[in-house]
């Protein structure tokens, strides 16, 4: 399965409005429901200051930030389960992503149509929680049909036993409208039913579509997301995404930063969840610096060193001999790689190292 995101909410959310501003180039947005039928997809450079510090120092001829997949995906409305607005259709965009983003109207506009004619956030996170729990049902009674055909197999039958033992702790939650994800399930019997892939198990984020006003107080709406994103142990973002679109327009960097400032921010919101996102994938970052390029590479988190070693080029894992690493902290600090030796902080790391967030590192192989 792909490592992207898919945007999902119900229409006219903003979610179109929010991936065009990620994107900084124009998906369908419109103020009526279903103007975006396919998925729109677009890979999106993760902003990082580490790399940027990096450049700075060693001010290569090309700097290469890393990258994560969004896709935008239309809206769902009460009855998508059962192929209402087009469901089924969107329903299988969702079973495509990794992890998705959900879009929540936080924001009162009598010009934007809202599909329920009604702004009430916890509303519409119900109404898409129990339309992916629905969905999560009919593909659990598939899956529980073909698990006790497989019982009368002498062969399959004790992974039989397994998969219908974990469906029926995973059936009360769905029923109730609560995610798959909420039941703790070991590794062994996440392994049982991976072949499902139930939307509900994948980890999810809130993105609440606030007004400017929004951005600077937050509202009540705004509050009752953050307050149901605790209770899921998991994170609401705050975005404008219509001042998200008009800041995609500003190319003079000095205006873009006049603009957050005047809005009391550091950072735009779309920098925020793209970073959030990243981070719920399951990513982390290691450098490579030098004149020729300055470049920030993926691994999953508790990758070791020759694994990290192979996102550069297979010979490189399969010839692994060590890795010269020292962290981004310490060149930032010191200066100078020579400075950091002498400081005792360059470090020489073998094939059991595991690789951490912001590591800046040099491999060493033989083909």
């Amino acid at each position: 399965m792909a490592l992207n995101c898919g945007i999902l909410g119900l229409p006219n959310v903003g979610k179109s409005t929010i991936f065009s501003a990620l994107c900084s180039t124009p998906a369908e947005a419109a103020n009526y429901p279903f103007s975006t039928v396919k998925a729109n997809v677009g890979i999106i450079d993760v902003p990082d200051l580490r790399l940027d510090k990096l450049s700075a120092i060693f001010v290569p001829e090309r700097t290469i930030p890393a990258t994560v997949e969004f896709v935008d995906i239309a809206g769902l409305v009460k009855g998508a389960a059962r192929g209402e607005g087009l469901g089924n259709q969107f329903l299988t965009h969702i079973r495509d992503t990794a992890v998705y983003a959900h879009v929540v109207r936080c924001f009162e506009d009598s010009d934007v149509v809202h599909v329920n004619n009604k702004i009430d956030p916890v509303s519409d996170m119900e109404t898409i929680d129990i339309e992916l729990a629905l969905a999560d049902l009919q593909t659990l009674a598939k899956r529980r049909e073909r698990a006790e055909k497989q019982l009368k197999n002498q062969a399959e039958k004790k992974t039989s036993e397994l998969v219908l033992s974990v469906l029926d702790r995973i059936y009360p939650a769905l029923e109730n409208s609560k995610p798959v994800r909420s039941v703790e399930l070991t590794a062994e019997e996440k392994a049982a039913i991976y072949d499902c892939h139930f939307i509900t198990a994948k980890p999810q984020l809130y993105v609440c579509n606030v007004d400017e006003k929004g951005i600077r107080a937050g509202n009540a709406y705004v509050e009752a997301v953050k307050k149901r994103a605790q209770s899921e142990g998991t994170e609401a973002i705050c975005i404008c995404g219509k001042f998200e679109a008009e800041l995609c327009g500003i190319d003079n960097p000095e205006e873009k930063k006049a603009f957050l400032e005047e809005l009391g921010l550091e950072e735009t919101g779309l920098s925020v969840l793209i970073r959030s996102v990243y981070k719920l994938l399951g990513l982390r970052t290691f450098f490579t610096s030098g004149e020729d390029e300055c470049r920030a590479w993926t691994i999953r988190a508790g990758d070791t060193a020759p694994k990290a070693a192979g996102v550069i080029h297979t010979d490189f894992e399969k010839g692994f001999i060590k890795a010269d690493v020292y962290t981004c902290d310490d060149i930032f600090k010191y200066g100078t790689e020579a400075k950091i030796k002498e400081a005792g902080k360059y470090r020489i790391e073998g094939k059991d190292y595991v690789v951490q967030d912001g590591d800046v590192i040099f491999f060493k192989f033989n083909v």
